[in-house]
């Protein structure tokens, strides 16, 4: 067991993991998972988000049947990551951000969207998720952070009732680690700071 690990080893031990062994999560560590992700940055302290847990095996499975383009989730990867015990879905709300910055305080009434700069509905729910994932190294187990197919919302959409002005930004599959085969995409290697890093000017 890792919990309580330093911020810097959560850091460097955090990636993906894309086989889980079926064992169940402990309720509490989901919800010191949860707690942690409401404690992400948001605009205006706007807090559009919500995040749909799926934590029992008939709720998984409906999620798998509703988002698996046909003919798909027969390979290695898909069966690892299928077997995550606990699925949260993030989801954005840009009405929560218009409307909050069309309060007194902010005073953009017309609610145009074309003021934000970026989409921080977005932005603000992939914090949390970040959150979560970090949390998830800190309790030792492990976790996976993939999108749901753009063709498969609607499905996702119906089977569990969400509504049309939340949007999945993707979700976070957790579990215990099972053993599995280094990523290819890791062959890249990690970009160091002189690649990436740019003082003063690009």
């Amino acid at each position: 067991m890792l919990a309580g690990m330093e911020f810097a080893d959560v850091v460097r031990r955090r990636r993906m993991v894309r086989n889980f062994d079926p064992r169940p999560v402990d309720p509490a560590v989901v919800e010191r998972i949860l707690d942690n992700a409401l404690h992400a940055p948001s605009a205006g302290f706007s807090q559009g988000w919500g995040f749909l847990v799926l934590d029992q095996p008939a709720a998984v499975e409906r999620f798998w049947a509703a988002t698996t383009p046909e003919g798909a989730g027969t390979d290695s990867w898909s069966q690892g990551l299928r077997r995550a015990p606990v699925l949260v879905v993030p989801l954005s709300c840009k009405r929560a951000y218009l409307e909050r910055y069309a309060e007194p305080d902010k005073g953009w009434t017309d609610q145009d969207e074309s003021r934000w700069p970026v989409p921080y509905w977005h932005i603000d729910t992939g914090m949390a998720a970040l959150l979560m994932l970090l949390t998830v190294t800190d309790e030792g187990l492990g976790a996976c952070f993939f999108g749901i197919p753009p063709e498969r919302i609607p499905a996702f959409r119906t089977e569990f009732g969400v509504p049309e002005d939340h949007q999945p930004i993707g979700v976070v599959a957790l579990g215990h680690r099972a053993p599995d085969r280094r990523s290819p995409s890791l062959r890249r290697g990690r970009r160091g700071a002189e690649q990436v890093v740019h003082r003063g000017r690009w």
